[in-house]
């Protein structure tokens, strides 16, 4: 995934260096399976959630299909905000049912939480991924309700390639606009690690997943910062050579300057898998990764 320049990825004398636990879990970009997050995340966290749904069709394509998770026990009968949760993968793999721990992180938070699966590199390229995105948030907003969520408290969050894809659906308002779905129905998004400025494309994924459109600038989430852009916040790793810190901090520059409100988290020495890692149970003390984002959407979606 590309993710910036090469002086950039250069390691800093006095980082620290990558925990162990996030060695043996580099299941995020490529080498062991995501999936064990998940399965690592049922058998340590507390019983207090539970998918509701799975395997819902969202669209006519095999791909469009979604998990919806949600607090086992409600406090009230108050309608709960709602959070679309895209995954990472470089636009080229990934499985919502290896990404429960996600779902079930937000629905832990007192949220509905949405993991859709997307349509991928190489059967299909930019904008495919991304209008699947807004597929998926017109079928929670149609569909929430059914589930406890309010559908006039939807956000999106994402790590990576996913964070990509909900910058693109919260920025570009054609992408909402092209499924019948107004815009400002994205109140925030919660984005992690993720890849926005990111042209030209000097890396396998970012050529294959965009390199054939004629107007490149198209693709970039920086470009289409607004004023009227709902509230984001941007976490990246410090230590992240997956996809640089740069990425978050030239977006979160380009949205004040534009006028909208945007919070930008570094967490020092942490990596590009850090931040998906420490959504699961046995790993949320090591970085408020979950705490923090799912405070600014609950408390910016009312």
């Amino acid at each position: 995934m590309d993710g910036g320049n090469r002086s950039d990825g250069r390691r800093r004398q006095g980082s620290r260096a990558r925990p162990a636990w996030a060695l043996s879990l580099l299941a995020l970009t490529g080498c062991t399976p995501a999936s064990l997050l998940t399965q690592v995340d049922r058998i340590t966290s507390p019983n207090g959630v539970r998918r509701v749904a799975e395997g819902v069709a969202y669209g006519t394509e095999q791909r469009q299909k979604l998990d919806v998770w949600a607090p086992a026990k409600r406090g009230s009968d108050a309608a709960l905000p709602v959070v679309v949760f895209f995954y990472g993968g470089g636009w080229n793999s990934g499985a919502r049912g290896d990404y429960g721990f996600a779902g079930a992180a937000y629905a832990g938070k007192n949220f509905v939480a949405v993991v859709p699966d997307y349509r991928l590199v190489p059967d299909v390229r930019f904008p495919a991924f991304v209008e699947d995105g807004a597929l998926a948030v017109k079928w929670a907003r149609d569909n929430a309700a059914r589930f406890g969520g309010d559908p006039a408290r939807i956000s999106v969050a994402g790590h990576s390639a996913g964070a990509y894809i909900g910058a693109m659906i919260a920025l570009d308002r054609r992408f909402l606009q092209g499924v019948g779905v107004d815009p400002g129905t994205v109140r925030a998004a919660a984005l992690l690690s993720g890849p926005y400025d990111f042209h030209p494309f000097t890396e396998p994924r970012g050529r294959n997943a965009f390199g054939h459109w004629a107007q490149p600038l198209e693709t970039q989430p920086v470009n289409f910062a607004r004023a009227d852009a709902p509230p984001m916040f941007l976490a990246h790793g410090g230590n992240d050579r997956v996809v640089f810190p740069r990425n978050s901090r030239h977006l979160a520059d380009r949205l004040r300057q534009a006028g909208a409100p945007a919070t930008l988290r570094i967490y020092p020495g942490a990596s590009h898998v850090d931040l998906a890692a420490a959504l699961a149970g046995p790993f949320r003390r090591r970085l408020p990764v979950l705490d923090e984002s799912a405070a600014f959407l609950e408390q910016q979606s009312r």
